[in-house]
């Protein structure tokens, strides 16, 4: 198993809890988007931590890259985090408005945020990692999330 490949996955299952969120909220099924949108936090939390925990420091150990791509990866994380914070308070407030607005804007930053990922990252990482036991790591981690 490559280093990233659970995460590959996992970008697809996170999408899905998201749009389950955003479709109950959409709806004002306040209580189905709370369910829904905790889901999805905690899935999305335990990638990052995937991600900072144990896949960046495995790639700057082997690279010595330590204020490359990873530190950009873990910027928008910060980012990320904040909106979902956003999301949450907007839930509580039984605010349809500003949920959606801020799942918007959080969705078009995922997007571009998986794609670099996808398309940078994990490859450097993979080429970097080789085989190695971070992606069984990885994947007992999001499996126990």
């Amino acid at each position: 198993m490559s280093a990233t490949q659970p995460l590959f996955q996992h970008h697809k299952h996170c999408d899905e809890i998201f749009a389950d969120a955003e479709e109950a909220c959409g709806k004002g099924d306040w209580a189905g988007g709370a369910k829904a949108f905790a889901a999805f936090a905690g899935q999305l939390e335990a990638h990052f931590l995937s991600e900072e925990e144990v896949l960046f420091p495995a790639f700057e150990s082997a690279t010595g890259m330590v204020s490359g791509p990873t530190e950009v990866m873990r910027g928008e994380h910060r980012q990320m985090r904040e909106l979902l914070a956003q999301m949450q308070q907007a839930l509580d407030e039984r605010d349809g408005e500003g949920f959606g607005g801020t799942a918007e804007t959080l969705l078009i930053m995922m997007q571009q945020h998986n794609m670099k990922e996808e398309n940078i990252l994990y490859p450097m990482c993979d080429s970097a990692l080789g085989a190695s036991e971070v992606g069984a790591t990885i994947a007992g981690r999001l499996a126990a999330a």
